[in-house]
């Protein structure tokens, strides 16, 4: 039976969507506001913070880990790819992310919630581990004889010494937030899609591990430890069909004007 929408109806509809849309703006500028905040917990911790990174130093190479060094050098190679290397450190981590679920929610309202609810519980996971165990990066540590390329090359994230940093907590190296949201973007793109070449979204978290293991902002092991943190966070949400399942709880713009009257609940 096809329905008749009155425009009372779809006006209903499209107030009901910003509703939706300012909600979801609003909860997630409160998450990266959340995110922004937890870091700093650690901060001031110097000397637990460099205890930590020469246990992480030490077990790479019980592990056989490549060593950062080797993807540093490479970077080396030319101050243009090493000044490119810092700027998409410094710049696309958060806009990425927020891209990723603009369009989700407009596109793809199926599997918006998933995705940001793994994300959610990624990063208080991650945010939980920077309080718990403080490492300062390897580029911090002498042990590891890398360059701060941001200092050095520029551009960088941080402009202070670590302890008075009231910007970014530089000891919360450990899980690597950059490469999480990295990869879930990809897996996001990836299920959200149906092209034949979705799988090259995975370049996208394969090129942020050089970066940030290249820029000596984070050990193998913050990659390492993030992919385990995504993998637990995407067994406890798992994502489920456009029918009956949680994704469907929230419709997109473009669904909400093709509401009935009095269908909304």
């Amino acid at each position: 039976m096809t329905s008749h929408i009155t425009p009372a109806g779809a006006a209903a509809a499209r107030r009901a969507a910003r509703r939706r849309l300012i909600r979801e703006l609003l909860l997630v500028a409160g998450l990266f506001t959340v995110y922004k905040a937890g870091r700093m917990l650690s901060t001031g911790r110097t000397e637990e913070a460099f205890r930590n990174a020469a246990r992480i130093w030490d077990a790479e190479r019980a592990l056989r880990l490549p060593g950062e060094g080797a993807v540093q050098r490479l970077l080396l190679h030319g101050d243009t790819l090493v000044h490119t290397a810092n700027t998409y450190y410094a710049a696309v981590h958060f806009p990425a992310t927020a891209l990723f679920l603009i369009w989700l929610y407009l596109r793809r309202p199926d599997h918006y919630l998933w995705a940001r609810r793994v994300l959610a519980v990624l990063t208080g996971a991650a945010l939980a581990l920077h309080f718990a165990f403080p490492l300062a990066p390897p580029r911090m540590l002498e042990a590891a004889n890398l360059i701060d390329t941001g200092q050095v090359y520029g551009p960088s994230v941080y402009g202070a010494a670590p302890a008075t940093d009231t910007m970014a907590n530089q000891f919360a190296a450990m899980p690597s937030l950059h490469f999480g949201w990295a990869l879930m973007l990809a897996l996001g793109m990836i299920a959200a899609t149906s092209g034949r070449w979705r799988a090259l979204w995975l370049l996208h978290p394969a090129l942020t591990l050089l970066v940030v293991v290249g820029t000596a902002n984070h050990y193998w092991l913050d990659a390492i430890v993030a992919t385990l943190l995504l993998g637990v966070a995407l067994l406890l949400i798992p994502r489920r069909g456009p029918v009956g399942g949680a994704v469907a709880e929230l419709p997109g713009p473009r669904r909400a004007a093709a509401v009935p009257v009095g269908a909304e609940r």
